[in-house]
């Protein structure tokens, strides 16, 4: 029963800084540009393999 008043805080800890990351990532608009990843993962210009 010890173990839970140490395992508590810390789980409601965890998820509300997963919360706050969450919503410091909507207010720096890392999901608005949705078209433009489905494009840059196809495109062949930033390629990383040796040239031949």
């Amino acid at each position: 029963m010890n173990v839970l008043v140490v395992l508590i805080p810390v789980s409601v800890s965890l998820g509300l800084l997963g919360l706050v990351g969450f919503l410091w990532t909507m207010r720096a608009s890392q999901y608005e540009d949705t078209e433009g990843d489905r494009h840059r993962i196809l495109d062949q210009r930033w390629d990383d393999a040796p040239r031949d």
